[in-house]
């Protein structure tokens, strides 16, 4: 007995300290649900959606406003089914600013009530298009007072893919030359702004509408590929080539214009796409072997690496993006802004390329 009554006296503590660390006992809130694949029609938006337990690292955010991003819209259209597909209804997104308003027992690095953003991983199934978000604690970090919450949401997953190719895989540094294919999406912007932070000069190919906002972030070079023979304005040789448009001319252009030993890193890898198309146990193999057939291909013929790339939680680099945010040197411009229940009008703006910017959901 005596042992049962320490059992139960621990447990009443634990709960005791779990009042000091909770905002919001929600358990329902908001959502915008994918019951299936499709065009933006499918978006739901309900009124009541369950909100997990906190596991012991993971923060409950109070979410104030979602970016949506590109994966949102392939995602909601089928790419990646034969991971999603099992695990339907899901809910979208993976940007996110708001507070804090509840923390797991292990959580040591955040506050309640504390304004923070962040970003989920590619394959999270309940991602922020919810009232409530969960997220774990390096998937988060404080934001910037001097930025408003729809400013910090446009920018930690575009940002952190960019992290992810610039500073993990190319591992760029002062002096540097970088090209960037696509430079004017919110990837491409991320990149420029974080290889400028690193000292390095930078090139891009883009939309006439980019080239202003591309040179505005620092760029020193801003090829127009509608009005000019991309080969022949492209300027001597680059140590890395981030590629966000994808295509055989794409990664032409960016392999042929790399000095030896540089990095061409990809976010069209083709990982996903034979998953969908073949099947998780045929595709991924496939995938992989075509992976490893390009990187040796490439490394015998022009002597440079080659790679996909995606986006994965990192604190290091998220911490990074935020003193830049703070420090005025990171922004990804907010074109359009529709409230959570305006979803299917947000997709339907981003598709048809009726907004040219990021569009953010904002939350009352």
């Amino acid at each position: 007995m005596r042992g049962f009554w320490r059992r139960n006296d621990a447990t009443a503590a634990a709960a005791a300290l779990w009042k000091f660390r909770t905002l919001s006992t929600a358990t329902a809130c908001r959502a915008v649900v994918l019951p299936r694949f499709g065009g933006p029609e499918v978006l739901e938006f309900r009124s009541s959606v369950g909100v997990p337990d906190l596991k012991p690292q993971e923060v409950l955010v109070r979410a104030r406003a979602i970016s949506i991003n590109p994966l949102d819209l392939r995602v909601r259209s089928g790419y990646g089914r034969s991971i999603f597909e099992p695990l339907l209804p899901l809910i979208l997104g993976r940007d996110v600013s708001g507070e804090v308003a509840a923390v797991g027992a292990l959580v040591s690095s955040l506050v309640l009530g504390q304004e923070v953003f962040g970003a989920l991983h590619p394959t999270a199934v309940r991602g922020t298009y919810a009232d409530y978000c969960i997220l774990s604690e390096e998937e988060l970090s404080v934001k910037p007072s001097s930025v408003s919450h729809v400013e910090a949401s446009a920018v930690p997953f575009a940002a952190l893919t960019a992290w992810r190719a610039l500073k993990c895989t190319a591992r760029i540094s002062k002096g540097q030359r970088l090209l960037v294919l696509g430079g004017g999406g919110a990837v491409g912007l991320a990149a420029i702004q974080l290889a400028v932070a690193a000292g390095c000069s930078v090139s891009t190919i883009c939309g006439s509408k980019s080239i202003e906002r591309v040179m505005e972030v620092g760029a020193e070079e801003a090829i127009d590929y509608k009005t000019e023979d991309v080969h022949l304005a492209i300027k001597g040789q680059f140590d890395a080539v981030l590629d966000t448009i994808g295509g055989p001319e794409a990664e032409r252009i960016g392999v042929n214009h790399l000095k030896k030993g540089g990095h061409y890193m990809t976010l069209q890898g083709e990982a996903a796409s034979f998953a969908d198309r073949y099947g998780l146990v045929i595709g991924l193999p496939a995938a992989t072997a075509i992976l490893l057939k390009k990187k040796l291909q490439y490394h015998y013929s022009h002597g440079i690496e080659y790679g996909w790339t995606y986006m994965r939680a990192d604190a290091e680099g998220l911490d990074e993006v935020r003193r830049l945010l703070e420090a005025g040197k990171m922004k990804i411009p907010v074109e359009k802004t529709f409230s959570i229940a305006e979803v299917r009008q947000a997709h339907e703006a981003k598709e048809k390329r009726l907004v040219h910017g990021k569009v953010v959901l904002e939350l009352d």
